[in-house]
């Protein structure tokens, strides 16, 4: 039920998505690459004399401004000059508490004094430190100027104080972004959204595809027997010893990126991935075959395809499902490992899960600290995988007996 909870819930989201927030989840927004997750607001509509501008004084804002405008770097020049010529003890200093670092720097450097064996470079690196610090508590008004229609010269156009505040429903456009945006400046959840359905379509051809070769093949193998079970069992012990991926590779490789559609792609992992449930099928057969009701058709005369539709594949039909369950979640991983060496679905219309994990490492968004454009991702992909396996599990205690005693 938790798998199933799970998955329902997977569905219902990439289904009510797009309705709230429609559009070609492909479009580039961003002209930047890899964008954090956030909210984002236009800054020329943010200035509009039109919006209306409030007062407020927030505790800490100046802490945090200056939290801001002070990067690491800054902070261990600091440390460093505090130690190495005020006499400072370093586990005194937390560079931190950047409040406390600033006032130690405030109290402890004077820039006209000239330190015995410091080179000229370094002092002057030091003096533009301080006036970068120094600079920070010079919370002067911001003046914008715009150019007058009339006259063609610049004109004062507002003054931004370091207390006026704006309310962001005032602002014209805007644009959240919870999960940011790729390498390409693309909606990340937008498309998330996308590749998720399309990914589960993946899964769904091809599951469908291997779980019905595969129910045919072993009802044929173990039903009829003799020289049709030897001939099928023999292609699958050939199969069986082929590694499945290395056979997917092959076969994608040498289809082309200009065929491997969506479809193809699904169709490929289809074909590949029968083996294992026709022989378990066929196991499965083989204990039915002599049961009393599949004799008691024999002997009424009926015909092969009846038997079988009638009197074995109601037996094992619980065993089907579960069956195609699991082909389906080999089927989005078997694609996301195919998209990941480049041999995935070529479009430019749709992503797919394995797409947006071969993009994220081709534009080395893990080297770069974009954990978006990967993360949700490979938890998607893990969520999906977790939930069939889960549905897979509880059916199986449903229907086997041994297991529900």
């Amino acid at each position: 039920m938790t798998g199933f909870i799970i998955f329902l819930s997977i569905l219902i989201f990439i289904t009510i998505y797009p309705i709230f927030n429609p559009g070609n989840p492909l479009q580039m927004i961003g002209y930047n690459s890899f964008i954090p997750p956030g909210t984002y607001f236009s800054l020329y509509d943010a200035v509009n004399p039109n919006v209306p501008v409030y007062t407020l004084r927030l505790p800490g804002a100046d802490d945090r401004r200056l939290e801001l405008n002070l990067p690491v770097s800054d902070k261990e020049d600091m440390r460093d000059w505090l130690v190495r010529f005020a006499g400072i003890p370093e586990d005194e200093i937390d560079i931190e508490y950047t409040e406390g670092l600033v006032a130690l720097w405030s109290a402890n450097y004077d820039p006209d004094y000239r330190i015995d064996g410091m080179i000229l470079a370094d002092h002057r690196a030091y003096q533009r430190l301080n006036l970068r610090v120094s600079g920070m508590f010079d919370l002067a008004d911001i003046h914008l100027y715009a150019i007058d229609l009339e006259t063609g010269e610049y004109a004062l156009q507002a003054e931004i104080g370091n207390l006026d505040y704006i309310n962001i429903n005032d602002v014209v456009n805007i644009r959240r972004l919870p999960l940011g945006t790729d390498n390409f400046g693309r909606d990340m959840l937008k498309q998330l959204v996308q590749a998720t359905g399309v990914s589960l379509g993946i899964g769904l051809i091809a599951g469908a595809i291997a779980t019905v070769i595969g129910l045919v093949l072993g009802l044929l193998a173990g039903y009829v027997g003799g020289w049709v079970d030897e001939i099928i069992m023999f292609i699958c012990n050939i199969l069986t010893v082929i590694p499945g991926f290395v056979l997917l590779v092959l076969i994608a490789f040498s289809i082309g990126p200009a065929s491997r559609s969506v479809t193809v792609i699904g169709v490929v992992i289809g074909l590949t991935a029968w083996v294992w449930t026709a022989r378990s099928v066929r196991s499965q057969v083989l204990s039915l075959r002599n049961r009393d009701h599949v004799n008691l058709s024999k002997l009424s005369g009926h015909s092969l395809p009846k038997i079988i539709v009638r009197d074995i594949v109601p037996y094992i039909a619980s065993y089907v499902i579960m069956a195609l369950i699991l082909q389906v979640s080999t089927a989005i991983l078997a694609e996301a490992g195919l998209a990941m060496l480049g041999l995935g679905p070529s479009t430019t219309e749709v992503a797919t899960l394995g797409l947006m994990m071969n993009w994220a490492l081709s534009f080395s968004a893990h080297l770069v600290g974009a954990w978006w454009a990967y993360v949700p991702v490979v938890l998607t992909i893990a969520l999906i995988s977790f939930s069939l396996n889960l549905m897979n599990t509880g059916l199986d205690q449903v229907f086997n007996p041994q297991l529900r005693d």
